[in-house]
């Protein structure tokens, strides 16, 4: 206990510093500003976790590269496996007004040649040389830690480094679990689904699952989710047409519909199709879980707000999406389209800026995102329900990172657009799922030959084109993401089907 309670008040001493480092990092000024850059996937799970190239979701963070736009600015961003220099002189490229080669000399890319499927911090935390040499890159006077998501072990990490960690405490990572994001939306007033939470025993979940079929009207399924999911990775499908006979209504004994539950339970739909009700049953039990109704209506959208707490205290939205799922039941995160629609989205950010003063009044700081679920009455209206918070970065950072690193232009949180310097608004289609067997092998020279032959680039002048992110994974597996960018949704949508198309083509065997 006393190294626990030793590394806890250590912690609390470096966060007390935390405000004034995060205002430096990207602020102005001729003060000197080192940023650690840790793209830790610190899940529960991660280790079995069914993604193509999972490990290389630690690119996701290269948009850090544009605090060296500063020149003063240090930056060291560690990886568990290279990031090609074709991709890191890419990322260069795009930071407008300060030479690569200047940037160059005040980067450093450490990778641990490790793919093996343990959080990155992890690994830097068994590596007693790694940490040594972090400490002579990062000084303590002017150094800060940003990471892809928070846990103990970036907790760890942060003390043994001697540097604050900008993130959520990793003792209120339960507001992110999804049984904690229930408790967060009622504490705000927002709309949620049907369900229950705080589920960790099979009789609890059969329970559960029968008093929602008992109090909402034609239910046909649900959704169990472990507390702790990744990209729709702990989720399972329900479904309850399956059991119409003993249907509440019918006669059946309550008794009689409980067993006829627990007995099916086996039989669930699991987005990962590895995942067997045994194993399933094992991570519940562990962490906990939730069921919530499954909404049916094909045409509903899964709408997203990601917002910032910052360490001085301001609260911001900073961008609304609509996600692109796909797999079982549209379960998985495949990509997103900015912005949401506009039917919806000035009512999510409301919504979702409501649950942030909740998490905020609890002491989280840092990047969050509250995702919905919308459905359109017959009348038109449009209802949302808030589904789940995941208090870290995600699949919708980036790509707005990006944009924000080549245009230099802002998210106006009156609208919902994004804006160039010039006030003229600018839309994408993201996603980091781009995938077909005929592009394996490619290199990243070959991509960007392949885009800049064909015109795919981004271009300043035309305020529009493709950007390339998440790299490490075409060779092997070939799967990429890309941000086709254009002055209005269509364009967007042409420059994401123009790249697909010429991929296609080039690689045509």
């Amino acid at each position: 206990m006393g190294g626990d309670a030793d590394e806890m008040k250590a912690f609390r001493e470096l966060q007390s510093h935390l405000g004034p480092r995060w205002a430096l990092a990207d602020g102005d000024g001729p003060e000197p500003r080192d940023i650690l850059v840790v793209p830790s996937l610190s899940f529960e799970g991660i280790d079995n976790i069914a993604i193509d190239g999972v490990i290389h979701y630690e690119e996701r963070m290269l948009f850090a590269l544009n605090l060296l736009r500063h020149p003063r600015a240090r930056l060291v961003y560690v990886t568990s496996a290279p990031i090609h220099p074709a991709a890191v002189d890419y990322m260069l490229s795009l930071v407008s007004g300060i030479p690569n080669e200047h940037m160059r000399r005040r980067l450093t890319v450490l990778p641990l040649f490790d793919s093996s499927l343990v959080p990155l911090s992890e690994k830097i935390l068994r590596r007693p040389r790694v940490i040594e040499r972090l400490r002579s890159l990062i000084r303590p006077e002017c150094g800060m830690m940003t990471c892809f998501t928070v846990s103990k072990l970036e907790r760890r990490l942060a003390v043994a480094l001697g540097i604050p960690l900008y993130g959520v405490d990793p003792e209120l990572q339960w507001l992110g679990t999804k049984s904690g994001s229930r408790w967060a939306f009622r504490k705000a007033g927002v709309p949620l689904l049907p369900g229950a939470e705080d589920l960790k025993t099979k009789a609890e979940l059969v329970e559960a699952i029968d008093g929602l079929w008992q109090e909402t009207e034609n239910l046909e399924r649900v959704v169990v989710k472990h507390n702790t999911g990744f990209s729709g990775h702990g989720n399972a499908i329900f479904d309850l047409k399956a059991l119409r006979e003993v249907a509440p209504g019918n006669g059946t004994s309550r008794e009689s519909r409980e067993q006829a539950v627990a007995d099916a339970l086996p039989s669930m739909r699991f987005v990962d199709g590895r995942q067997t009700w045994s194993t399933f049953l094992e991570r519940l039990e562990r962490e906990g879980g939730i069921v919530e109704a499954f909404l049916e209506d094909p045409d509903k959208r899964a709408p997203s707000c990601q917002l910032r707490i910052s360490p001085t205290g301001s609260l911001d939205a900073i961008s609304t999406h609509d996600q692109l799922v796909e797999g079982v039941d549209g379960q998985i995160y495949a990509g997103c389209r900015f912005p949401a629609d506009a039917a919806y989205r000035m009512v999510i950010q409301e919504d979702a800026l409501r649950v942030a003063e909740v998490l905020q009044a609890k002491g989280a700081v840092g990047r969050l995102a509250v995702d919905f679920l919308c459905l359109q009455s017959d009348d038109g209206a449009w209802r949302q329900y808030a589904i789940e918070t995941n208090l870290r970065l995600g699949g919708t950072t980036h790509p707005m990172m990006l944009l924000r690193m080549m245009t230099d232009g802002r998210y106006d949180p009156a609208t919902g657009l994004y804006l160039t310097p010039r006030g003229e608004p600018q839309f994408y289609v993201a996603t980091d799922s781009m995938q077909s067997e005929s592009y394996r092998g490619l290199l990243v020279e070959d991509l960007l030959d392949i885009a800049a032959v064909d015109g795919l680039h981004y271009q300043a002048w035309s305020e529009s084109g493709v950007l390339f992110h998440f790299t490490g994974a075409l060779s092997e597996f070939g799967k990429l993401g890309i941000t086709a960018v254009g002055k209005s949704p269509a364009e967007a949508d042409a420059w994401f089907g123009q790249t697909a198309q010429v991929l296609d083509r080039e690689t045509k065997r």
